[in-house]
This record gives structure tokens, sequence and C-alpha cells, in this order.
């Protein structure tokens, strides 16, 4: 996770451009549609709906949107129903996929995915083919005023593990773990950069210049599908 790989610079610039977009509200509203449908309509006691809300805060989605998902998801507007799949999918040389999708269609979902993955050199695999080459876990982002302080209280809280990375503080958590992590955390005060459950890999692979180009127009058609939450890979 720490270090400043090509591939992790192209993620950021295309990170500050996809907050531009409107399409971010529309998977910030998704992701609070589903929380709410799990948990109910209550922050207080739904805490993937409070993690939920306060990312679609960051990303300045407005407050009467964020309330029409929150009706939407517990029942009492137009009956929407999200749900969540994940795809796997190989890349050029070595590079691997999990793609997150929070849909209201998984026939048109799975379509989007295939078609993409077809147009630009990839391969759709079944599931399970590579999950296994990635950890399944929590991960909570702080920059904290102390980093040893925070990184203490991170353990107190019942961090897994924890990565420090220039001021900020990198929380891993399982993921029965996460949101009894980030409750903790938040009563202490701390304010969250991300918060957000992960697929990391086990191992990273890095790709030739040609390689990293077929990759970066792999991902960019992947990225653009309206069900696809977030694209996870092993690229270094």
């Amino acid at each position: 996770m720490a270090g400043h790989s090509k591939w992790a610079n192209i993620k950021h610039r295309k990170g500050a451009q996809d907050a531009k977009r409107a399409k971010v509200f529309s998977r910030a509203a998704k992701l609070i549609i589903l929380a709410a449908q799990n948990g109910g309509a209550d922050p207080e006691t739904n805490y993937p709906l409070k993690t939920a809300i306060d990312s679609a805060r960051k990303v300045n989605m407005p407050k009467d949107n964020i309330e029409r998902a929150i009706k939407a998801g517990a029942g009492s507007e137009n009956d929407i129903k999200i749900e969540e799949v994940v795809y796997e999918a190989m890349g050029p040389e070595g590079a691997s996929m999990i793609i997150f999708c929070a849909t209201d269609n998984t026939n048109r979902a799975l379509t989007d995915v295939k078609t993409a993955l077809k147009k630009t050199g990839g391969k759709f695999v079944p599931s399970g083919s590579l999950s296994f080459n990635y950890n399944h876990v929590g991960i909570i982002t702080l920059e904290p005023k102390n980093v040893d302080s925070a990184e203490l209280d991170a353990i107190d809280a019942g961090a897994a593990d924890v990565i420090t990375e220039e001021n900020k503080l990198i929380v891993i958590t399982s993921l029965t773990d996460f949101h009894t992590v980030q409750k903790k955390l938040t009563e202490k005060k701390y304010e969250f950069i991300h918060a957000k459950i992960s697929y990391e890999p086990t191992q990273k692979v890095t790709l030739s210049e040609a390689g990293l180009s077929a990759f970066e127009a792999l991902y960019d058609a992947i990225d653009e599908i309206d069900d696809v939450q977030e694209i996870y890979t092993n690229v270094e």
C-alpha cells in the first residue's frame, strides 16, 4: 500500500477528474440506498449508512440527494432495490481486477462489464478465480495531529494492522471489526479521509510501458460503467 508507483499516480489523477463528474453522486446514492436497505434509515444505529453518508458529503453531494437516497433505501420511495455484485477479470501481463458493482439490474451490470472487457482485451473469469489472491479487509485512512497517538488508539480499537505513510495513518481491519473500529475512532474525535471495504492484493505485478497503457484503457472502460463502484487491482 505504501509507495508511489506510476499506476498509483494515474489513479490519483483519475480520482481528481472523477470527483468532477455527476456520476459520482449516482455512485454515492447507490451505497446509501444499499446501506439503508440492509440496516434501516437511522445512521446512529446503522453504521454502514453513516459511512455512506459521510462519503457522500465528502464529494459535496447535496443534502436533498442524500435524504432522497435514504428514503429510497428504506423503502418509502419508488421501492428501489440495489444489489451488490462482484466480478473478476484478467488484464495484460498478469494484471487482475476485482470489480465491485452496486446495481438495480444485475443482468445489465454483467453485460456491461463483459462488453467493456471484450472491447479492451480483458478477460472475464468465474467468481473465485482471482479473489483468493486478495485480502478482503476494511481500510480507514486518517490524517491525525499526532500519528503515534492515533496508532495506539487504532490498535486499542481493534485494528489488525496500521501503516504510517508520511503524515497519514492507514488502519487495516478485518471485515467483522471494520465498523466497530470506525465507531471507536469516531468517538475519539478522529476524522476519516477514507473509510471503506477493500480488496488488497497479496502480491503485485509491475507492467511494461505497453502493458500499463493497455491496462489503463481497460481500467477506464470498466470505470465508465454506471453500476461500477470500485475497481481493485494487483498492479503496482
